[in-house]
C-alpha cells in the first residue's frame, strides 16, 4: 500500500486551526454565558445597590415596636433580597403621632403602622381605631370582622376618599385594661384621673370621670412617675409589663373596655406605585406574618402575666356597677353611628357580629 507523505507545514498549520477552533468554541460558550447571566443578573444587581427604600414609622415605641413591628420589617427586608429595604421609625422618632397622618400624605415618610384614631385620620371610620369599646371580647374577633362582616371595604372606601394614602391591612393587638398609682374599685374611684389613652376610649371614659392626656410615648413613665399622670388605659397587661408601665403604677383593674386594638397598615400612594408587585405582595404577607406574630404574643401573654405577674395588684369593679358601662356603650355606639352612613355600617356590622357571638355560645363566647 502507497503511504502518503504529509506536508509537515500543513499539519501544524491544521493543528493550529483546530485548536484555534477549540478555543474560539470554548470561549464563545463562556462570553454568551457571561452575557447571559449578565442580562439576567443586572436588575437584581442594580436592586442591590440601588434598592426602594421606604421609612416606616410606628406609633409604638423602641420595647413594644420590638414586638409588634421590628420581627416583620427585619424578616421583610431579608426575603427582599437587596430589591428594597424599609427604615423602621419608633414613635415620634421622625414625626409626633398625631402627624402620621399628613406625614405621609405628603410623602415625609413612605409608610405608617397605627390606629386610625391616634394618627388623626381625616375619615369618618376613624373613631372605631384603637379600642372601640366593647366592640371584641377576643382578639380573634378583629380580622374575623374584617374578613366576614365587611369592615375590609369599608376601610378601604373611605381611605379611597383621601389623596395621595392606601389603606393595606388591619389586625387586632391586645385588650385594654387601667393600669394606675391608685386603686380603682368603683366608678367613682375613676373621677379626676389623668390618663394616657387611645383616643376613642377616652372620649367614652370620661363620662366616668377618667381625664384623657396625650403626651409623647416615651415621656409616659416619667410622667406617672412625677404625677403628671396618674395612669394609663391604653393597652393590656403584656405592654405594661413589657414597656415598663407595671414598674410604675401600682394597681391593674381587670375589668377591660374592649378586647382588642384595631391598628393598620397605611401608605403613601406614590410610594407603593414604584414597589413591584411581587414586593408588594410580599410586604402584605410580612404584614400577616405581623398579624399573626401579634395574636400569639399578646394572647400568651396577658394570660400568664394576670396569673403570675407580680408588679401590680390586681382590682375589679363589681358586676353590677360594670354591667351600666356596657349598657352605657350601647348609646355610645348609636352616638359614632350617627356620624355618617359609612359608620353606621360599621356600628351595624358589629352589632351583628355581636348577635351572633352572643347566640352561638361555647367555644366562642362562655357568658
Amino acid at each position: 500500500m502507497k503511504k502518503v507523505k504529509t506536508n509537515k507545514k500543513t499539519q501544524v498549520q491544521n493543528n493550529k486551526r483546530r485548536d484555534f477552533l477549540k478555543t474560539a468554541g470554548v470561549s464563545s460558550v463562556a462570553a454568551a454565558g457571561a452575557v447571559a447571566a449578565g442580562t439576567l443578573a443586572a436588575p437584581y444587581g442594580f436592586a442591590q445597590s440601588n434598592p426602594i427604600k421606604w421609612r416606616l414609622q410606628t406609633y409604638s415605641g423602641a420595647p413594644l415596636g420590638a414586638h409588634v413591628i421590628k420581627p416583620q420589617i427585619d424578616a421583610f427586608n431579608k426575603a427582599a433580597h437587596g430589591q428594597m429595604e424599609i427604615e423602621l421609625y419608633y414613635a415620634d422618632q421622625l414625626v409626633p403621632t398625631d402627624e402620621l397622618f399628613r406625614a405621609m400624605q405628603n410623602g415625609t415618610i413612605d409608610a405608617v403602622q397605627s390606629d386610625d384614631a391616634t394618627m388623626a385620620s381625616p375619615v369618618d371610620i376613624n373613631v372605631f381605631g384603637g379600642y372601640f369599646p366593647f366592640s371584641t371580647r377576643y382578639s380573634l374577633d378583629m380580622p374575623v370582622l374584617f374578613k366576614y362582616y365587611g369592615l375590609d371595604q369599608m376601610w378601604k372606601e373611605a381611605y379611597d376618599e383621601v389623596d395621595n394614602v392606601e389603606w393595606l391591612s388591619a389586625g387586632a393587638w391586645d385588650p385594654l385594661h387601667i393600669f394606675t398609682k391608685k386603686p380603682i374599685r368603683s366608678l367613682a374611684d375613676m373621677k379626676g384621673m389623668r390618663v394616657f389613652g387611645v383616643p376613642t376610649a377616652g372620649r367614652f371614659l370620661s363620662r366616668y370621670g377618667l381625664i384623657p392626656v396625650t403626651l409623647p410615648w416615651d415621656d409616659i413613665e416619667v410622667a406617672i412617675q412625677t404625677g403628671e399622670l396618674d395612669g394609663v388605659a391604653w393597652c393590656g397587661f403584656t405592654e405594661a409589663y413589657e414597656v415598663g408601665w407595671a414598674d410604675v403604677c401600682n394597681y391593674a383593674l381587670l375589668n377591660n373596655v374592649t378586647g382588642a386594638w384595631c391598628g393598620s397598615y397605611f401608605a403613601n400612594s406614590e410610594s407603593g406605585a414604584k414597589v413591584p408587585d411581587h414586593l408588594k405582595e410580599l410586604f402584605l404577607m410580612s404584614c400577616d406574618q405581623s398579624h399573626y406574630y401579634r395574636q400569639v404574643w399578646y394572647w400568651g401573654g396577658e394570660a400568664d402575666l394576670r396569673v403570675n405577674g407580680k408588679k401590680m395588684e390586681l382590682t375589679e369593679i363589681p358586676a353590677e356597677e360594670w354591667n351600666q358601662v356596657v349598657k352605657d356603650a350601647e348609646e355610645f355606639w348609636d352616638e359614632l353611628a350617627s356620624i355618617s352612613p359609612r359608620t353606621a355600617k360599621v356600628v351595624q356590622a358589629y352589632k351583628d357580629y355581636t348577635a351572633v357571638m352572643e347566640k352561638v355560645g361555647v367555644p366562642y363566647r362562655y357568658s
